[in-house]
């Protein structure tokens, strides 16, 4: 019962994949009964949160009790002026919070710096998934403002939306008019529906253990830790590992997020769609964890104006909409720096396709083809570019890298390369092999797995499971998106 900092409670570990059967027996026998039930969920989540960061649970709670009477005053309020007041709160309260544990220290380091003192790091501990539980409860009060949805009548069922523990910890974020409506209906799990979250939550698992933790300790990691000691060839390919690292660390917690939901009747938006298949920054966008571009979008860049105001703010809108999600990632000047190549990409490729090709009625079939290949390859390689920044340590670090691909590549080593990394080159192919492949296999795939009796279900999750516990490593790898 005791948090341990060391060994958090995530999903890849043996000990949530026991204790997380036991809740599905507790959860199935009560499932007929809302309170009970939601009760019990309720609990448990905060629980699995107290595991994953202890005595901060209590901010959880804070958040709880706080959105749920504002998004009540929001809705009785009488007056436009009360109402926009009460969401300022929200926001202060919400927003305050994230900003003195997430971004005192940044704040402090750059105020340091600028008056030439010297900068003492304050001893500030980061909740984890902190970031994910404000957004997801600032958009219950900002959809009431809106008078998009209506306040939930009990503080528990507000509880239960924003503890349920597949997705607290690293989302993906929901939203409350779409997660609200699911509290009060019966919690019926289909054929479909139970095999979808089998495969969702067997490939999760794979794409976190065999091929995330793999390749950040026995490649990534040590590329990215002394860069200079590595050739451009080796900096390049852990770069183009890191790519795929962070891909199956994050999608592969979503998929086993959303398919651990989907087991007790919940259903959450897919939020990775196979991302470095986009022929263009904006479609990798609407890609790649699509419930944070998607609450950017209606939260931030519809807010600021969107494309309201004319083409030269709809780039700005852009622009600052990227930079704050880059600072939501990290309080460092590299996630800001990230965020800002994001936002400049996504105004020039507007610009580009508004003006320099506005038209594709007139093109060959093969002509499309070849552009949709070369954006595929142009996407990919930009984003590449801007996880240098997104997964340096720090700024001398994301240079370094740079500097060994451009500078010292010594491309004759190609041959002993492949000798010497044969494993992690096979593993990286067969990542990408994955990814790229049709959706139309990965239906059939998913097709298989669903029409597979009960029992040789339950044998399927039964050996990941072991093969997990198998494979894992000494120490407990998090989850990357964990520290934001």
């Amino acid at each position: 019962l005791t948090y341990n900092e060391k060994a958090p409670m995530i999903f890849n570990t043996g000990l949530f994949l026991w204790l997380f059967a036991a809740v599905m027996l507790v959860f199935y026998a009560l499932r007929k009964q809302d309170t009970p039930k939601i009760v019990f969920l309720t609990l448990f989540s905060f629980y699995f949160y107290y595991k994953s960061s202890g005595v901060y649970f209590l901010l959880l709670v804070f958040s709880t009790v706080i959105d749920y009477s504002l998004g009540e005053w929001i809705y009785r309020a009488k007056t436009k002026s009360e109402k926009h007041l009460v969401i300022i709160i929200s926001l202060i309260v919400n927003l305050g919070v994230l900003g003195y544990f997430k971004y005192t220290n940044f704040f402090y380091e750059s105020y340091t710096a600028l008056m030439g003192g010297q900068f003492h790091k304050l001893d500030i501990f980061l909740p984890v998934g902190i970031s994910f539980y404000t957004f997801q409860s600032l958009s219950y009060t900002i959809d009431i403002y809106r008078g998009e949805i209506k306040p939930i009548k009990r503080m528990l069922d507000y509880a239960f939306f924003v503890s349920f523990f597949p997705q607290l910890v690293a989302g993906p974020i929901v939203r409350a008019k779409d997660f609200i409506p699911q509290i009060y209906r019966e919690n019926i799990v289909t054929r479909e529906m139970f095999g979808r979250a089998v495969f969702l939550i067997v490939t999760g698992l794979f794409k976190k253990v065999i091929i995330s933790d793999y390749l950040s300790i026995n490649f990534v990691d040590r590329i990215f830790e002394q860069p200079t000691l590595y050739s451009g060839l080796e900096n390049l390919f852990g770069v183009y590992g890191y790519a795929l690292q962070i891909y199956c660390d994050f999608s592969g917690y979503s998929d086993m997020a959303i398919g651990i939901a989907l087991l007790m009747g919940y259903e959450f938006c897919l939020n990775f769609d196979s991302p470095y298949q986009s022929a263009s920054i904006t479609e990798f966008w609407r890609r790649w964890h699509k419930s944070l571009s998607t609450w950017l979008r209606d939260y931030l860049y519809i807010s600021l104006g969107g494309n309201r105001h004319g083409r030269g703010r709809t780039y700005l809108n852009l622009f600052i909409t990227m930079l704050l999600g880059g600072l939501w990632h990290g309080a460092a000047m590299r996630f800001i720096l990230w965020g800002a190549l994001h936002g400049i990409g996504l105004a020039i490729e507007k610009f580009f396709k508004e003006f320099i090709f506005p038209h594709k009625e007139n093109t060959s079939l093969w002509q499309q083809q070849i552009r949709h290949i070369l954006g595929v390859l142009f996407t990919f390689h930009f984003v590449c570019f801007c996880w240098i920044f997104f997964r340096a340590g720090d700024m001398k670090t994301a240079i370094d890298v740079l500097e060994q691909i451009l500078f010292h590549f010594d491309g004759q080593i190609f041959p002993e390369f492949v000798t010497g990394y044969s494993g992690i080159l096979d593993l990286m192919l067969l990542g990408y092999i994955l990814h790229f492949i049709p959706q139309s296999l990965t239906q059939q795939a998913e097709n298989s797995i669903t029409n597979l009796s009960l029992v040789s279900k339950i044998m399927v999750i039964t050996a990941m499971i072991v093969l997990v516990i198998q494979l894992k490593s000494a120490e407990i790898q998090p989850f990357i998106y964990f520290q934001f």
